[in-house]
């Protein structure tokens, strides 16, 4: 069945809620709150927060970025602040709940998955329920040009990262044109004006880029042994991640990479980054396919917005790092 979808008509029709490995205590250094944002990317978020608060952005942690055009909620630490100071922002669609202290910033490694509540509109007949998914990165991971800025970062062509940035002006594209004109040429020093999970992001939006190209030309090949594992769900196949340390035993998914690299005329050195070190990026690994947990879809509705055709919602969770909207294009691709 394939039908044109529509998702994310409404913020409330995407709701996504983390789920934490966290252990909260009483007392810490850090004072950890539920943020529930609307519109917002994670980071402009928590931007807002720390300007409004009058702080530096980097006392603030949190674990995954979430999608922007979406009711959100998910942890987010903030390093030596008085509760009462946070709840009483007033802040337009940013909510802020007090959940506990903890004695370490909020990170990756705390995040164990989301669940999602979704609306899916302009379509005739429910999708059928699936298990599991190829576990592509998500268009949200690249929005317009992040894969791109974070190519131009690897080889070095610093100016063009900083042009694609400044396509969109918001306060941090404000501190890096003031920067430019008081330093000219000056792009690394441009660069390190945007905070340093952005700058990361761009980075890993290109690795991201180059995982789903490897995936995708595996999968057209096919091996025997693939395909068993196609068909078994719960077994685990991994896929490198690109980065200057990255290795693989699996001559067939070497020979896919060496192709993608030559024809992106890169290198696995190229990640080492020396004019901004701590965005060099090692690499890593990613499983080919993902467990869709606890699927539920609704009856069909009436869809208000198209008129003439019908909404359906579903319910569902995924581990960290994997994309509902893969989900969804999985449900309306058989």
């Amino acid at each position: 069945m394939k039908e044109e979808y529509k998702i994310k008509e409404l913020p409330e029709d995407f709701v996504v809620k983390e789920k934490s490995s966290l252990k909260l205590a009483d007392k810490g250094e850090y004072a950890v709150f539920r943020l529930k944002k609307r519109d917002y990317t994670t980071e402009k978020a928590v931007q807002q927060i720390a300007d409004s608060l009058g702080i530096e952005r980097k006392r603030i942690g949190y674990a995954g970025s979430k999608d922007s055009k979406a009711i959100t909620e998910q942890s987010i630490s903030i390093r030596n602040v008085r509760k009462e100071k946070v709840e009483d922002l007033k802040l337009k669609d940013i909510e802020l709940e007090f959940l506990g202290c903890t004695n370490n910033p909020i990170s990756l490694g705390d995040l164990e998955g989301n669940s999602f509540e979704i609306i899916i509109r302009n379509i005739t007949e429910k999708p059928k329920k699936i298990s599991r998914i190829v576990n592509y990165f998500g268009e949200q991971r690249f929005s317009r040009n992040n894969a791109e800025i974070g190519k131009a970062i690897i080889t070095n062509d610093f100016k063009k990262a900083v042009d694609r940035i400044l396509e969109s002006i918001g306060e941090s594209e404000k501190k890096m044109i003031a920067h430019l004109e008081s330093n000219k040429n000056d792009f690394v020093g441009a660069l390190k004006l945007i905070p340093w999970k952005t700058l990361n992001m761009y980075i890993h939006a290109y690795q991201s880029k180059l995982w789903n190209e490897t995936a995708r030309i595996l999968l057209e090949k096919a091996p025997p042994a693939l395909e068993a594992l196609k068909k078994n769900s719960s077994s685990a196949f991994k896929i490198p991640l690109i980065g200057f340390s990255t290795e693989t035993d699996n001559n067939e998914i070497k020979m896919i990479i060496h192709d993608i690299l030559k024809a992106e005329g890169i290198t696995y050195n190229d990640f080492v980054i020396r004019a901004i070190p701590e965005l060099s990026g090692a690499g890593g690994e990613r499983d080919l396919f993902t467990q869709v947990k606890d699927l539920v879809i609704g009856e069909l509705e009436d869809d208000e917005i198209n008129k003439g055709k019908k909404k359906v919602k579903i319910f569902f969770s995924l581990g960290k790092g994997s994309y509902a909207t893969e989900v969804i294009k999985e449900l309306f691709s058989v």
